[in-house]
């Protein structure tokens, strides 16, 4: 599977993760009312489904897929904006 596919589905799982979080917090809220602690919950849960996103780098040169400069954006590039590698061909990991 190639690097544009494996960041396209973890940018889906992200959306997932989102909507989860805002229905844990939706849910806390209307069963026991409002609470930090369903806040705090969502928020690890977000950090801990993004962490496999610094592992999205380009094979050429190293540069991030979801990075555009200092900003990073939630859907990933098909192709490296350093190096101009096409991010969607499958590259081999023996080098």
């Amino acid at each position: 599977m190639n690097l544009y596919a494996k960041a396209t589905r973890h940018a889906w799982r992200m959306l997932g993760s989102v909507a989860f979080g805002v229905l844990l917090v939706a849910a806390v809220d209307r069963i026991w009312g409002h609470s930090n602690i369903a806040f705090a919950a969502a928020i690890l849960v977000l950090l801990i489904a993004n962490a496999p996103m610094l592992r999205f780098n380009c094979p050429r040169c190293g540069k991030n897929a979801f990075f555009r400069g200092p900003f990073v954006i939630p859907w990933p590039n098909r192709v490296c904006t350093r190096c101009g590698q096409d991010l969607r061909e499958t590259h081999s990991q023996n080098r």
